[in-house]
């Protein structure tokens, strides 16, 4: 004889504390529940509603400097600190918690400070700062004495340069640092003379940046409209890129270690991978104005950018259009954004002298949450992504406000644009024979590759 018992355990309908809400069972057949395709779809626009409503991106300003942010750097060992360098030649090291100056440096360049960067090592605080007054020095909170006033550090190091220098990148493991001017100089620490010139071409340079996951790469760019990556081993170029502008900044993605995204004159991001740059991976466009500079996120999937018309715009890497806008009314040109190093929060310094601080996602809230907190939050964003195709759903998601210089500079460069699709459509239409093929945007920036 066969007896079905039926068994019930007490963990699925008793409360574990007595602000719980109470456990009902629940069938899940689909057959009792037809409604329920519309309660999601009517939650899913109440969860878009409730991300527009509690977007408030910015958390900070942080002012001290008196003029305008230029070079900026983050500590991949410190969480908490950013250096930045200023147009009169002031440094200064923030502490993001408590959003104040932790060290100053007010003359440390003669001239504008064309760079910062970190010295690798969490066991050493020092960092690298290079300017216009062709010096390039080294400092150190806790290494550095103070001078005769008593409020000015001193160096730890300094090295003499030929020419004024426009940016520094050091080498992840080993003693060497990279600085550009009219050429690519790679320095090592304990020498006072460049190891090695490198150079193709250019007459200055703006960028040089070193790949932090393939170290024997670098990068540069500068004002002749090329892009160029060396080798380290054999101290020569490997290839250049030679696009229609100018492009102003470079980041490598920190986990793909051949693709690398630059910041270019023409309103575009460009994404390239270095083994084959006949064409860009993709191409980010929305701004009206300059690309100033972009960094990666840590996990390498998004990017952000600052421009030139006074906004800073975040994309995630596969997608060709930024899937949020920040902007402020005191917010002047932006000429250095970063990501800092748990994904959360983005810093911008712009002109204005002012360094900003953002969340990363503008309605997400920090703090412990509980586990019936972190399911509402993940069912909601399920919920989202499934119905973000929905008319509805899809402008409460994309509903921006935008000030209205950048959005009127927006319409006149569509307008721009479609005129010049139309004519080159015409020229092609009526022309009596070898009609001018269809260029790929991907395509349409690159005059020519040259590799060595």
């Amino acid at each position: 004889m066969k007896v079905k018992a039926l068994s019930r355990s007490t963990e699925d309908y008793i409360r574990e504390t007595k602000s719980d809400i109470q456990r009902l069972p629940r069938n899940i057949n689909p057959e009792l529940h037809p409604l329920e395709r519309a309660r999601e779809y009517k939650r899913a626009l109440n969860s878009a509603k409730l991300e527009r409503m509690f977007a408030k991106p910015f958390i900070a300003s942080m002012s001290g400097h008196i003029d305008g942010i230029y070079a900026m750097a983050k500590n991949p060992w410190d969480l908490d600190s950013i250096i930045t360098g200023s147009g009169d030649g002031e440094l200064r090291v923030w502490s993001l918690s408590s959003q104040e100056t932790i060290w100053k440096a007010p003359e440390a360049h003669r001239g504008v400070v064309k760079g910062v960067c970190n010295v690798p090592g969490g066991e050493s605080d020092r960092f690298l700062s290079v300017g216009t007054d062709k010096l390039a020095k080294v400092w150190s909170r806790t290494e550095s004495a103070l001078a005769v006033d008593g409020i000015t550090p001193e160096t730890v190091a300094t090295y003499n340069g030929k020419h004024p220098f426009n940016g520094v990148d050091h080498h992840r493991n080993r003693p060497l640092f990279a600085t550009c001017s009219s050429l690519v100089e790679v320095w090592d620490v304990d020498r006072s003379e460049p190891i090695s010139s490198l150079s193709w071409g250019a007459d200055t340079i703006n960028t040089v940046r070193m790949n932090q996951t393939e170290v024997n790469v670098l990068a540069s760019c500068g004002t002749d409209r090329s892009v160029i990556l060396y080798d380290l081993r054999t101290t020569s170029p490997l290839s250049k890129l030679v696009m229609k502008l100018s492009t102003n900044s470079i980041a490598w993605n920190p986990m793909e270690a051949f693709t690398f995204a630059t910041a270019n004159e023409d309103h575009n991001v460009y994404i390239f991978d270095m083994r084959r740059m006949d064409h860009a991976v993709s191409v980010l466009r929305n701004h009206v104005s300059a690309v100033m500079d972009l960094d990666y996120s840590p996990t390498g999937q998004e990017l952000v950018s600052g421009s030139y018309d006074r906004s800073i715009r975040l994309w995630d890497a596969n997608k060709a259009h930024s899937r949020d806008i920040y902007h402020t009314k005191r917010m002047q040109r932006v000429f250095c954004v970063k990501f800092t190093q748990d994904n959360k929060y983005i810093l911008s310094g712009s002109d204005d002298s002012n360094l900003r601080l953002w969340r990363a996602r503008a309605s997400e809230r920090v703090g412990i949450k509980s586990n019936r907190q972190r399911a509402s939050i993940e069912y909601a964003e399920k919920l989202k992504d499934r119905y973000k195709f929905v008319p509805e759903v899809q402008k409460v998601l994309r509903q921006r406000n935008i000030p209205s210089v950048i959005k009127k500079a927006a319409q006149t460069k569509q307008i721009m644009l479609q005129s010049r699709k139309r004519k080159e459509e015409n020229e092609r239409k009526h022309a009596k024979s070898n009609p001018k093929p269809r260029v790929p945007e991907r395509r349409k920036a690159i005059i020519g590759v040259t590799n060595k």
